[in-house]
């Protein structure tokens, strides 16, 4: 079996709605079980009541930092990483901050991830670069300054701003990150074809919300 027929082990189960309850998170759980999917994702005040159910099972924990705009000060991203881990979470996606990208201030970009990383106390975080918003040169600066920063991923989108993932944005970002760090592919991804596409540019993992619809395709 190829690493498409196992696309379930390469998918965040996703539920980021803020009216999610907690039974929503509990069948996502289950699913995420059912399915073997990589993990959940779901936002931090569920951190807890996932990681109870998903104690003795395979798939992971994953929460999001600073989302879904990345405007959070450093500090506080620092704190919700901290608490994130310490709740339970085995992964972090945080929104990295893209007006200083946007200005060419790398330092504040860069310190933005160092801290959220060092408040993961050693939590992979997956740096979300929001594509949409970026030029190609932006977005190779954005990949090479995550790795700096100790970020293990680079994800495409939030899937609540503009763009989606594509095939053109995860070869560019497996270009510059190499084959050490993840590139996660988010944002818009509704049919197996379309994540197989995602994985064969080189994504080793797919964010999505509608994981079922995909792996039952």
């Amino acid at each position: 079996m190829d690493k498409i027929d196992k696309l379930a082990s390469y998918i965040d189960h996703t539920l980021l709605k803020v009216s999610a309850v907690p039974a929503d998170i509990e069948q996502l759980c289950r699913e995420a079980v059912e399915y073997d999917f990589a993990s959940v994702c779901v936002h931090p005040s569920h951190i807890t009541r996932a990681a109870k159910i998903l104690a003795n099972e395979k798939p992971m924990v994953c929460s999001v930092v600073g989302f879904p705009s990345g405007s959070t000060m450093s500090e506080v991203k620092m704190l919700e990483a901290m608490r994130s881990a310490e709740k339970g979470a085995q992964e972090l996606d945080m929104v990295v901050n893209i007006g200083a990208l946007k200005a060419g201030d790398r330092k504040t970009f860069l310190n933005d991830i160092f801290m959220t990383v060092e408040g993961a106390g050693g939590v992979p975080v997956k740096a979300i670069i929001e594509t949409g918003l970026l030029s190609d040169d932006e977005k190779k600066i954005a990949c090479d300054l995550a790795v700096t920063a100790g970020a293990s991923f680079v994800k495409t989108c939030t899937g609540f701003g503009p763009g989606c993932a594509c095939v053109d944005d995860i070869k560019l970002m497996r270009s510059v990150v190499g084959y050490d760090i993840g590139v996660k592919a988010s944002g818009g991804i509704k049919s197996y074809e379309q994540a197989q596409e995602l994985i064969k540019a080189g994504a080793s993992r797919i964010g999505t919300s509608s994981s079922i619809a995909i792996i039952r395709r």
